[in-house]
């Protein structure tokens, strides 16, 4: 009878923290107990900086209750900007999607987060994306126009069309552009990893809702 070769078994604290890493997304098994092997390799005080990294992240961070950006100050420093223009509002899917956006230099307005897109089939509708706070702002009448930069996918147009129906029904008494970022981007692709001049020209030619 053939006799397989047992996987190789770690001491519990190692296949702990291999089976934690293998959680974070891109990470695989064989990344997983590189990194750990790594980080056992590791002085004490490179551990518990890492360690006290992650401690600080979680401990620290919070969403901005203005843009729903990730920040440690509230509202965040691109909300109290003085060289920002509060009535121009980027609507993007991650707080990831701001640093895109900010690589082209060519938008000096204000954001706000989505933190998702509509996807029924991952049982995501419009009572779990964050605009409580862009529908009162618009609706009192503190935005001239709201560029919804969600990328050129299926779950991104889908709510791209329905954020311009909310607004223009929420604030049919105000005079708010609402406009969406130019085909610069490629259909299907993610905003996150576009260059910053396909995205600059996005922005530019950005057209009404």
């Amino acid at each position: 009878m053939t006799r397989f070769a047992e996987s190789p078994r770690f001491a519990e604290p190692m296949s702990r923290l291999i089976e934690e890493l293998r959680k974070l997304p891109g990470v695989g098994s064989k990344s997983a107990q590189r990194l750990a092997f790594h980080i056992l390799r590791s002085s004490d005080e490179d551990a518990d900086a890492l360690s006290e990294a992650i401690r600080d992240l979680k401990s620290q961070l919070r969403l901005c209750s203005r843009c729903n950006n990730i920040t440690d100050v509230d509202p965040c420093i691109l909300c109290t900007s003085p060289l920002r223009n509060t009535r121009l509002v980027c609507v993007v899917e991650e707080p990831t999607n701001i640093a895109s956006v900010e690589k082209t230099r060519s938008f000096n307005g204000v954001y706000h987060v989505l933190h998702g897109t509509l996807s029924p089939l991952n049982s995501i509708g419009p009572e779990q994306l964050r605009t409580a706070t862009l529908l009162q702002r618009a609706i009192a009448g503190e935005i001239d126009e709201v560029i919804v930069a969600t990328s050129p996918t299926l779950e991104g147009e889908a709510t791209a069309a329905w954020l311009a129906d909310e607004l223009r029904m929420k604030c049919a008494d105000t005079p708010l552009r609402i406009t969406r970022i130019a085909t610069g981007i490629p259909a299907g692709s993610d905003i996150e990893y576009a260059d910053e001049v396909t995205l600059s020209r996005a922005l530019e030619g950005r057209r009404n809702l």
